[in-house]
């Protein structure tokens, strides 16, 4: 294939996959749903599960192997934007003032489902690992994307549901933010040991990580906040400023042995908040770069997953039966008996439970690594995708059930666009001096926060 045929192509598929996940997301939403499910549900259907049988010749003339390099690549791009934008939205500020109560909760949402999914890795290894993939390697993966809870999207439930001010849902977000370094964290370490080879190499891979960490906090951070309060730098400029950093920190954490989803995210960590240039600059990542982008990354997910290998072995719907239970007893089980052991009343418990059982893309970011790495094979990728899309599908209806907030989650008034799809909806200010919750980027589903109240930016439905 030419290069100009190649670019015919991509000229034709780019369009395609964003419609077909944004149309996904619009339907998600008129459900009820986060437009993560519909988003992930879409790119599921148009792999090989349903176009790739129904139309096996359309599929391979849209998406070549050389297209889908293309759009890997630039599915990978929206990815590091929408990681610098989860840092960029972490606000560490929900964990104070949460007491004992958080730290009892979190833990039990991180350990529980680590020890239940570790048994289940141990299951798993002989009939569904790869082969040449280490034990130990294999069993922490599957521990850890037991363990995942998508911090942003359950902040967009939170506010969807009018319970973002809540004492359930301070509780919540706190717990979630610990969860999500936790998990980021333990990850690292699978990278680290799985790319290191020998326990000197995963050692020197973790301690050039600390090295890292502290160089994004001790020195980017103040450069960049000095940068801000002494030269008068146009938003056209920051964003340039903010592209080229998420590259660099991307390209940094790559080299030393860890996953470049990283080092956007600790840039985003780092980042001065609340200067109007960045938050300007910002608001355009959200709504123009990671919308475009990321849909991307669900089409080429949705190439990976393919429901017919689990058609084809009756018991690898047991398998898949097995990684349900142990996500949800491990999870919603964990949390909920926490918090009541807590004194938190059973109904509450049980809500809580349910919303940090929530996995949406965080988890997808996850297992695409896992696959990428060789950790995981493409069966086993198929089931865990299948449990992040459920485990996300029944959290809102479970909190509604319960009886905590009323309103469904559909398209805030002052969302710009019509159109299906993602995008940073209102932004809320929480109670306490909080920063405000903002709702997903890109995706409408699992994004980070958006601008601050009352600052004017294009916002696209969310």
């Amino acid at each position: 294939m030419t290069v100009a045929e190649e670019m015919s192509r991509l000229l034709l598929a780019l369009p395609l996959a964003i419609a077909v996940c944004r149309a996904g997301g619009a339907a998600a939403r008129r459900l009820g749903q986060p437009p993560v499910v519909g988003e992930i549900a879409a790119g599921i259907l148009a792999g090989p599960s349903l176009v790739g049988r129904l139309w096996p010749h359309a599929q391979a003339y849209l998406l070549p192997p050389a297209v889908l390099d293309h759009l890997d690549v630039l599915g990978q791009l929206g990815l590091l934007a929408f990681m610098f934008l989860a840092g960029f939205a972490l606000d560490t500020r929900h964990l104070k003032g949460q007491g004992r109560v958080t730290v009892v909760v979190s833990n039990a949402g991180v350990l529980v489902p680590l020890l239940l999914g570790g048994a289940l890795g141990m299951a798993l290894y002989g009939p569904l690992a790869p082969s040449g993939v280490g034990r130990v390697v294999f069993v922490l993966f599957v521990a850890v994307a037991m363990s995942i809870t998508a911090f942003p999207v359950l902040a967009r439930i939170l506010t969807d549901r009018g319970l973002h001010r809540s004492r359930l849902g301070s509780l919540a977000l706190a717990c979630a933010a610990v969860d999500d370094i936790t998990a980021w964290c333990l990850l690292t370490l699978v990278i680290a040991v799985e790319r290191g080879g020998t326990p000197l190499a995963s050692l020197t891979a973790a301690g050039l990580v600390l090295l890292y960490v502290g160089v994004m906090a001790r020195l980017v951070r103040p450069l960049l906040a000095r940068v801000l309060r002494s030269w008068a730098v146009a938003p056209s400029a920051m964003l340039a400023v903010l592209f080229c950093g998420i590259c660099l920190s991307s390209f940094v954490t790559d080299r030393i042995g860890v996953h470049p989803i990283f080092g956007a995210f600790m840039f985003g960590v780092v980042t001065p908040r609340g200067h109007p240039v960045v938050e300007q600059a910002v608001a355009v990542l959200r709504s123009a770069a990671v919308p475009l982008l990321l849909p991307l990354f669900f089409l080429i997910t949705g190439l990976r997953t393919d429901l017919g290998l689990l058609a084809a072995d009756p018991v690898e719907w047991l398998w898949l039966a097995a990684i349900l239970v142990v996500a949800v007893v491990g999870k919603w089980g964990g949390v909920a008996a926490a918090a009541r052991l807590s004194g938190i009343p059973r109904r509450e418990a049980l809500a809580l439970g349910a919303l940090m059982n929530c996995r949406g893309l965080t988890e997808l970011i996850v297992l695409g690594i896992g696959l990428d790495l060789g950790v995981i094979g493409q069966d086993l990728f198929t089931m865990l995708v299948l449990m992040a899309l459920l485990t996300t599908a029944i959290t809102a209806p479970v909190v509604a059930a319960l009886g905590h907030g009323t309103r469904p989650a559909t398209e805030p008034p002052d969302a710009a666009g019509p159109g299906p799809g993602p995008g940073p909806g209102d932004a809320e200010q929480a109670q306490g001096g909080q920063r405000a919750l903002r709702s997903p980027v890109g995706t409408g589903s699992d994004g980070p926060p958006g601008p601050p109240p009352g600052r004017s930016a294009f916002r696209p439905d969310p």
